[in-house]
């Protein structure tokens, strides 16, 4: 019975065809691994690329949710609220925040900013400013309905710093100072059974403010 051809021997690839496509393959995934799966996945973005192609800032989103994922899992209390060490950055060693009298008098008078959302049950959001290094930013947000778990943290080309985490907790005010220039804010999440409505203001030292 008749099926197919056999292919000629001309026509198959040769041993060294076959190694250099290997080689070329393997050069192809490592370029992958660094440019988009480390950013996308981990937030890890060794060669900047990430950052351009918003990949960094979406793999540190997986990770906030896989730590509080772990924390859910681990029994936590909802009310437990945990202050992260600052680490060192360019020889600068950040501070946490506070809400002292000398920190908050930023400036008096309305707020510059004010900015609603709502959060069903599960769903989280990120909003940052853009701040140059040492400007800050007085704050104040509220949740009516419930409470939320926070994140407030910061990041650019090559650089990420977390201030301050919190679980459960209804309000939060204080004055937030870049480490870095680059972008800060927070990401909060609903963890309850509820719709909750949370009103964030801000006025200081930023450029710009957008929900990421």
């Amino acid at each position: 019975m008749y099926n197919s051809d056999t292919p000629l021997q001309a026509e198959l690839p040769t041993s060294k065809q076959l190694v250099k496509s290997t080689i070329l393959a393997g050069i192809a995934a490592v370029v992958l691994l660094f440019t988009v799966v480390l950013p996308a996945e981990y937030g890890i973005d060794p060669t900047g690329i990430g950052s351009v192609l918003q990949l960094t800032e979406m793999g540190q989103v997986k990770q906030q949710l896989a730590d509080e994922a772990a924390a859910d899992a681990a029994g936590l209390l909802a009310t437990d609220t945990m202050t992260s060490e600052t680490p060192n950055i360019d020889g600068v060693t950040e501070q946490a925040m506070s809400a002292t009298p000398a920190d908050t008098a930023i400036a008096s008078g309305e707020w510059r900013d004010e900015t609603p959302f709502t959060l069903t049950p599960g769903e989280g959001i990120e909003i940052k400013m853009k701040m140059d290094s040492g400007a800050k930013t007085e704050y104040s947000w509220v949740v009516t309905g419930g409470e939320v778990n926070f994140d407030t943290h910061g990041d650019a080309l090559g650089k990420a710093i977390s201030y301050e985490k919190g679980r459960g907790v209804a309000a939060d005010e204080g004055v937030l100072e870049a480490a870095f220039t680059g972008n800060h804010g927070w990401f909060w999440r609903n963890r309850g059974d509820s719709d909750v409505q949370v009103i964030l203001r801000t006025r200081g030292d930023y450029s710009s403010i957008k929900t990421m």
